[in-house]
């Protein structure tokens, strides 16, 4: 772990880390933890969501949780067993995200695809749509040790949905789930990639139509993955995009939109480049008024890289980033940097064994990481604590 410094660098510098759950002592169908989420409850406890299974996407991926009560340091699972089908159809838990609408009250959205027919991959080369899914809500009154029945979220007419991220929570109660759209597995008609957020205003009791945060006029470039920070003002927030040229045949650096909510709708700022390379990218604005953002890079070499902006994301400076770990890929990976062929690239997405970075705040001084990294056939999840006091 290094960080590049400079006379007015902010100083980032890892503290501490360790595994959140170690894949090696576990049974053969729970060896693969992927997919991570971080949320830290107003008692101060953290807690973890993962999904585990077999492999990556398994027809039997269900999703855990593992809890923390010393800032991080230590954990343990929580032993609670999602039920994995829904509606009398056999399913498989692909992530979890979790929100704290208010003390006491916990909720949980997981993505749900269908497994009626558990030899379908998840991603069908022929027509490029996804397996049907569906948006779930729970929810825990004792922190997070046992759990209510799925309900499905109302999309209206979006398909081939998934979560992507942290639930938002303004100081008012607000709270904003963020998904993206695509296609469903037996959809011949082409597929069109969006992001979206939906919004609800009574503690995640019911939620707005989904409001549109980004989408490609074309459809010539994918806004994957997006993932949300609450900014400074009342209904602010910034997106940052894992970002595809499909016409190009490559990944674009990491793209970043500031937006507010309006009534009924959201506000944005134009899209914009960064110089950050890598693919998902988490956001965190700091009470100083640096922006964060702890991205995945599968470039070479491969690495989790904490960032650091003093102007709102307008610059990325690389005297003001620490590279929090470094991956050797063992999977057999087909594509490379460039001509990429997006039905080869999504056999790739099931292979990679190390990302989604995740981040959330400790106190003024600290934040904690979250991701995923190991061999092809055994993920842990891993965490670091990072001191992000501004240098001297």
């Amino acid at each position: 772990m290094q960080s590049d410094s400079s006379p007015h660098a902010a100083r980032l510098e890892v503290v501490d880390n360790g595994l959140i759950f170690a894949a090696a002592g576990e049974e053969p169908n729970r060896r693969i933890a992927c997919f991570t989420s971080l949320c830290r409850l107003a008692s101060g406890k953290i807690l973890c969501g993962f999904q585990n299974g077999p492999t990556k996407q398994a027809a039997t991926s269900t999703v855990r949780l593992a809890e923390s009560t010393d800032g991080g340091q230590s954990w343990s699972p929580i032993p609670f067993e999602f039920i994995t089908t829904f509606d009398g159809t056999p399913g498989s838990l692909a992530a979890i995200e979790l929100v704290e609408p208010e003390p006491g009250r916990l909720l949980a959205f997981a993505t749900w695809f269908d497994r009626s027919e558990p030899e379908r991959p998840l991603f069908d080369p022929e027509t490029e749509g996804i397996l049907r899914s569906q948006q779930l809500r729970a929810e825990s009154m004792d922190d997070g040790r046992t759990w209510s029945n799925w309900q499905a979220l109302d999309l209206g007419e979006l398909r081939g949905t998934a979560l992507t991220g942290p639930v938002l929570r303004w100081d008012d109660g607000t709270i904003g789930f963020a998904i993206e759209s695509f296609k469903e597995f037996d959809d011949p008609a082409p597929g069109r990639h969006a992001a979206w957020l939906l919004v609800s205003r009574d503690g995640g009791r019911s939620f707005e139509k989904p409001a549109l945060v980004a989408q490609h006029p074309e459809g010539r470039v994918y806004y994957w993955d997006q993932r949300l920070a609450i900014a400074r003002r009342p209904g602010e927030f910034t997106a940052m995009f894992w970002t595809h040229d499909l016409a190009d045949r490559r990944d674009l650096s990491v793209h970043l939109r500031h937006a507010t909510l309006a009534s009924g709708d959201i506000a944005v700022s134009p899209i914009i480049a960064t110089n950050m390379p890598g693919q998902i990218a988490a956001p965190l604005w700091l009470g100083d008024g640096r922006l964060l953002a702890f991205v995945v890079d599968r470039g070479n070499p491969a690495t989790l890289t904490l960032w650091c902006s003093s102007d709102g994301g307008v610059t990325w400076p690389q005297s003001q980033r620490l590279v929090i770990y470094r991956h050797e890929e063992q999977a057999a990976l087909s594509q490379g940097a460039e001509n990429i062929d997006f039905k080869q690239y999504w056999e790739d997405m099931g292979r990679w064994s190390f990302g989604h970075p995740t981040i959330c705040q400790l106190d003024e001084s600290h934040v904690l990481l979250a991701w995923y990294a190991g061999t092809p056939s055994c993920m842990s999840v891993h965490w670091a604590r990072v001191r992000v006091n501004t240098a001297r």
